[in-house]
C-alpha cells in the first residue's frame, strides 16, 4: 500500500477533528461509552476520506507522449512488441575553423 500524500493526512485528521466536535455537540452526550462510540466513528470517518482522497496520478507513456504534443513537442510513436526500436545519431553541427594537422 503506498504512503499517504500530505493532502491525505490533512483532510484525513480535518474531518476527524470536525466530526468529532460535531457529533459531540448534537449528540450531547457526556458519558463515557458515548464519547468512545462517537470518537471510533469520527476516527473511522477520517480514515475514509483520507483513503477516499483522488492520488496523483502516474503518467504512463501515453500520457507523457500525449503531454509532449500538447506542449508542442514531437512525440515518437511507440514500438510494437517485439519490434526494435531504433534511435537517430545525434546531429553534429559543422565546425566553423576545422582544425587542420
Amino acid at each position: 500500500m503506498p504512503r499517504p500524500t500530505a493532502a491525505q493526512l490533512a483532510y484525513g485528521s480535518a474531518t476527524v477533528i470536525v466530526s468529532t466536535i460535531a457529533m459531540l455537540l448534537l449528540s450531547q452526550t457526556s458519558t463515557g461509552i458515548g464519547v468512545a462510540v462517537i470518537s471510533a466513528a469520527a476516527l473511522a470517518l477520517g480514515l475514509l476520506v483520507a483513503l477516499t482522497v483522488p492520488l496523483p496520478r502516474r503518467r504512463g507513456r501515453h500520457a507523457a507522449a500525449r503531454g509532449a504534443v500538447r506542449r508542442g513537442g514531437a512525440a515518437a510513436p511507440a514500438a510494437a512488441p517485439g519490434e526494435e526500436v531504433r534511435v537517430p545519431e545525434p546531429r553534429t553541427a559543422p565546425a566553423e575553423h576545422p582544425v587542420h594537422h
